[in-house]
């Protein structure tokens, strides 16, 4: 009886210690935030369906005008109260993972969870141009707080402090949120090393990956297996490459552009505290609902822009118009703080400047249309590596999204020289300018 009790101590020790526990608990955390997250999605596709259908009923109707711009703010009320009740909701939620992962912030994840499910939701119904990855990487960090929390109040029956290994599960659900959200499970835990915590870390990167691909099965068996984006791509001939050169370039500082553009809407939004934050919500959600009267394709996140592209060509003028609105009303909605994201978005901005990139190249010079698409995805790499500075995830999420291989060599040189020129201006990546000035905000609230 020794021996069985000896035998079994072993292989637990030893189960424990090879980190196959923290293995497969990334994993059940991949099937959890899996889980939470096609909830996630799917409150924003009908959000957005429904969206659509209210612009499509009230156009030319001033009755009906009327009362969707009263349903706006009722929108609006009810997204300021939440930020009210849980600040730590607001915004992409990327600042708030790289405190927690950290063990520097201690958030009530059921309140956040909640609230950001919510809160994201009715944002999109309400147009305003966000996207849903942050939101569902940080669902996917409170669902691991959660996991954690409950298991070790039924071990020890008592709250505990974090631990390491509790952290690097937080990870996980953060690297499982973006999987899941767009079925990338290699850029979920890249994403995580480079951005989040800026190093290679063996551990994280077997329970990471655990947790990714879990989480991506979970949400193909809602969504199936397709690619986000069904571009039909060909490789650039390599007499043309010298292309790519004022493209990342372009892109670069298209990049550090974005970054002060939406700080400074920031702000300004921050700036104006003196006016409740009820009616600054109202008057952002009042900007989205004229946005959609005259052009309701940069509503939400941008699929109905991305939609367009995937149609065909559109006129270089349409691509302009769509390109500067959409970046426009991105601030606005983002300068806000309310729940939401900037990756699809930003994505969406990419596509059409690499869209309108691409027309100009096939109008001046000898190349083959088909290849306007492959601008398109360089785009969307480039502009996501000017913005976040984070060459390697842009390059796998790009690939993973569209479902190609043959743009890999082509990708990776725009991001690159995307990356290098928007370090060159000095402007640093978006999330550390986020992340510095949400440590701020919170050591003024320690100190009131």
């Amino acid at each position: 009886m020794k021996e069985h009790k000896s035998t079994w101590a072993g292989i637990s020790k030893a189960f424990c210690s090879n980190n196959i526990l923290l293995v497969v608990q990334g994993i059940l955390i991949g099937i959890l935030t899996g889980l939470t997250v096609v909830l996630y999605r799917y409150c924003l596709t009908w959000a957005e369906s429904f969206l659509f259908y209210i612009q499509a009923q009230i156009q030319g109707n001033a009755l009906y005008i009327f009362f969707w711009f009263l349903a706006l703010a009722g929108l609006a009320l009810v997204v300021a109260q939440l930020l009210r009740v849980e600040p730590l909701a607001g915004g992409s939620g990327i600042p708030q993972i790289m405190q927690e992962t950290k063990g520097e912030l201690d958030s009530t994840w059921w309140r956040v969870l909640s609230a950001k499910l919510v809160g994201g939701t009715l944002c999109i119904l309400g147009g305003l141009s966000l996207g849903r990855s942050g939101p569902s990487m940080q669902l996917g960090t409170m669902a691991a707080k959660g996991f954690v929390q409950i298991r070790k109040k039924a071990v020890a029956k008592k709250h505990t402090a974090l631990q390491k290994n509790d952290l690097i599960l937080l990870s996980c659900g953060a690297g499982a949120g973006l999987a899941a959200a767009f079925q990338v499970p290699l850029a979920g835990i890249l994403f995580v090393m480079e951005e989040i915590h800026q190093s290679f870390n063996r551990t994280l990167l077997a329970a990471g990956m655990a947790a990714t691909i879990a989480a991506d099965i979970t949400a193909k068996l809602f969504f199936g297996t397709a690619p986000i984006f069904s571009y039909e791509t060909a490789s650039l001939p390599l007499c043309w490459y010298w292309l790519l050169v004022p493209l990342g370039l372009l892109l670069g500082l298209a990049g550090a552009c974005y970054n002060t553009v939406m700080l400074g809407a920031q702000s300004l939004f921050n700036s104006l505290k003196k006016i409740p934050m009820s009616l600054r919500l109202i008057a952002v959600f009042f900007i989205s609902g004229v946005v959609g009267l005259f052009l309701p394709q940069v509503l939400g996140g941008g699929n109905a822009m991305v939609t367009l592209l995937e149609q065909g060509q559109p006129a270089l003028t349409t691509l302009l118009l769509l390109l500067l609105v959409k970046f426009i009303f991105s601030g606005v909605s983002f300068g806000s703080g309310v729940p939401g994201g900037i990756f699809f978005p930003l994505l969406t901005l990419g596509s059409f400047l690499g869209a309108i990139y691409g027309s100009l190249a096939t109008a001046w010079l000898p190349l083959d249309g088909a290849l306007w698409t492959q601008f398109i995805i360089l785009g969307m790499a480039g502009l996501f590596a000017g913005i976040l500075r984070t060459p390697v995830t842009a390059i796998i999420l790009v690939v993973e999204m569209t479902g190609s291989m043959t743009s890999l060599l082509d990708i990776t040189i725009v991001s690159l020289l995307a990356c290098i020129t928007a370090n060159l201006t000095g402007n640093p990546p978006i999330y550390v300018s986020l992340l510095e000035r949400f440590v701020a905000g919170q050591k003024k609230r320690l100190t009131k």
